[in-house]
């Protein structure tokens, strides 16, 4: 049985080191990568804020990622807008109720999104229906969109401007992925925005 277990570990662990893998070689995931965060970066200098929402391990990814925005992934630094729009109870609830979990997302975007944000949806099928009311929305106001996905992308893909596919299928190396590549994400974000090179490539300092 304790060997059984074992084995278990061991080709899960190969299964995700090989999707990390599959990503690290994939040169346009790590292209629309680096033009997102770009972006991203641009618009905060700019006076706006990125936006980010998922469904359940993606919910906890987005409420992951603008922590990394507010307090810091690697190095002191002046906090960076932005926001997770799964974190108030009272609010999704409310929304859920009146208008419909369809709706979570969208109806906050409408209260809080203004032309020139970043709306990032993450979502491992790309199909998710909150998720894609929120991306319809935010190209009606003027709010850049960036999707975290897996590998068809599904129907998030046209409503993105830049849409990064994990290549696989199973939702939870998709997520490990995202993981990386939201943590890469906001590196990158960080050196645009500060305009410096002096941040890190490793994270050497983080007390998380």
């Amino acid at each position: 049985m304790e060997d059984s277990i074992t084995d278990l570990v061991r080709a899960e662990l190969s299964r995700a080191a090989a999707v990390l893998d599959a990503a690290a070689r994939d040169q346009a995931l790590q292209a629309t990568l680096v033009r997102a965060a770009r972006a991203t970066a641009e618009a905060l200098k700019s006076g706006g804020k990125l936006m980010v929402a998922g469904n359940g391990g993606s919910a906890a990814d987005a409420q992951h990622l603008a922590a990394e925005f507010v307090s810091r992934l690697v190095e002191d630094r002046p906090a960076m807008r932005a926001v997770a729009l799964t974190t108030d109870t009272s609010i999704l609830t409310a929304i859920g109720n009146d208008y419909g979990y369809d709706r979570v997302f969208a109806r906050q975007i409408e209260a809080i999104g203004q032309r020139g944000d970043v709306f990032m949806g993450i979502s491992t099928s790309g199909n998710s229906p909150n998720i894609l009311r929120a991306l319809e929305l935010s190209h009606e106001l003027g709010i850049a969109t960036v999707g975290l996905t897996g590998k068809s992308g599904g129907k998030m893909a046209p409503l993105c401007d830049s849409i990064v596919c994990v290549p696989s299928e199973v939702t939870m190396h998709i997520q490990e992925v995202h993981l990386a590549l939201e943590h890469i994400f906001c590196m990158i974000a960080e050196r645009v925005y500060f305009a410096t090179e002096s941040l890190s490539a490793a994270a050497t300092t983080g007390t998380k």
